[in-house]
């Protein structure tokens, strides 16, 4: 047991980790999905509910840099306990709101773990683990944040059916609020090593200039798939339902073969990743969100969207190797800064792909297929021809 539990990558550290992160995706998963009903029915419209969905999306971008800030200077257990406070106030504003706008100042605090412990637990995985197994930690990682969005909304669901709107969100906020607090004793078990810190004025700017140039590289090819995700994602489910005709269970029934998809190529990949050259494996992993919306847009009986679905499960595939590269790119000492760093670009830049793609839409709900389609072939040419790493990363740090 000692020995399956070492190959993949499940040392203390990293189970504590693990541990933490289901607990409060579970709870924050029982009740995600319907928070933008609980506006409604708070009494706000459906601008405050896109500004709601607007405010997450900034906040996921911003909150990355202060939070590997914050896991560099405080260190992964003291940090990681921070943004457990902070989110157990989040919910405690939500499970008390009497109006909307408390919702609105509540989600500036449960946006703390979501976004801001993302620096810190990559930062784990690359103080823990070496190169020749961070594929599989964080395919470990990646499969134990969708465990809870399989089970949690159909909890979440029941409850908001049975018990009415706002008496099944409010059980849902006092779970999140009891799971995160068990959480924090948890993550108190954290056995905090003696990594180096950089020095304390360092600025964002050194972090940029510290960064290694084949993993600025490498974001530009990331922002460009991000795109193609980004600007046909939220009106995939609208294609499907109102395009193509298929009803709702039959979308949840083609969103569940993705997951399953996505979840069944996690690990060996990702062993296969860390035994082999990175690189192919995220230029795999770019083709297929280049394939995707090009695959949807001329499906046209169900079979072909539940293929077009398992395309889009595969844009996973080597999710585990371009996390671990990014992390075997990284100075130790600048790890958690330069983690967040990477996915403020990214989030800052990527940010206006739902609204170009609304444009699109209102042209043609085929066009912002199309448009995904193009940028993400650019993505790949990016990452195969003008990014490198070295021929045998893993080898070298090994």
């Amino acid at each position: 047991m000692n020995r399956i539990l070492h190959s993949l990558g499940l040392e203390r550290n990293i189970l504590v980790m693990f541990a933490g992160v289901l607990l409060v995706g579970i709870g924050e998963e029982l009740w995600a999905r319907f928070i933008p009903k609980y506006i409604e029915y708070l009494g706000a419209g459906i601008w405050v509910v896109a500004l709601y969905g607007t405010q997450k999306d900034l906040l996921d971008a911003v909150y990355q840099y202060p939070g590997g800030w914050l896991a560099d200077h405080l260190g992964r257990r003291l940090s990681l306990l921070l943004f457990i406070v902070l989110a157990i106030g989040g919910y405690a504003l939500y499970l008390i709101a009497p109006s909307w706008q408390w919702l609105i100042v509540g989600t500036f605090l449960t946006a703390a773990w979501g976004s801001l412990t993302q620096p810190a637990l990559f930062s784990i995985v690359g103080d823990n683990l070496p190169p020749a197994r961070r594929s599989v930690g964080f395919g470990l990682f990646s499969i134990l944040k969708r465990i809870p969005v399989v089970i949690a909304p159909v909890i979440g669901g029941w409850m908001v059916l049975t018990l009415g709107l706002p008496t099944g969100m409010r059980i849902g906020f006092a779970a999140s609020i009891l799971l995160a607090a068990v959480s924090f004793l948890i993550i108190r078990r954290y056995e905090s090593g003696a990594t180096q810190s950089a020095p304390p004025g360092t600025s964002i700017l050194t972090v940029w200039r510290s960064m290694d140039g084949r993993l600025k590289r490498l974001l530009v090819a990331d922002c460009l798939a991000r795109w193609a995700e980004g600007i046909p994602n939220v009106f995939i489910v609208l294609y499907v339902v109102d395009i193509l005709r298929f009803n709702p269970l039959e979308f949840g029934s083609f969103a569940s073969a993705e997951m399953l998809t996505a979840i069944a190529v996690y690990i060996p990949l990702a062993r296969m990743a860390d035994r082999m050259n990175r690189k192919p494996f995220v230029v795999a992993t770019f083709a297929f969100f280049a394939l995707f919306p090009l695959a949807l847009v001329f499906s046209t009986t169900k079979l072909l969207v539940f293929v077009a679905f398992i395309i889009a499960g595969l844009r996973e595939l080597g999710e585990p190797a371009r996390k671990a590269l990014i992390v075997d790119l990284i100075e130790e000492t600048m790890r958690g800064r330069t983690i967040g760093l990477y996915y403020l670009i990214r989030g800052l830049i990527v940010f206006p792909a739902s609204i170009a793609g609304g444009l699109l839409w209102t042209i043609s709900p085929n066009l912002p297929f199309y448009a995904a389609f193009f940028i993400g072939v650019l993505a790949v040419l990016v990452i195969a021809f003008w990014n490198s790493e070295p021929s045998n990363i893993v080898e070298v740090q090994q």
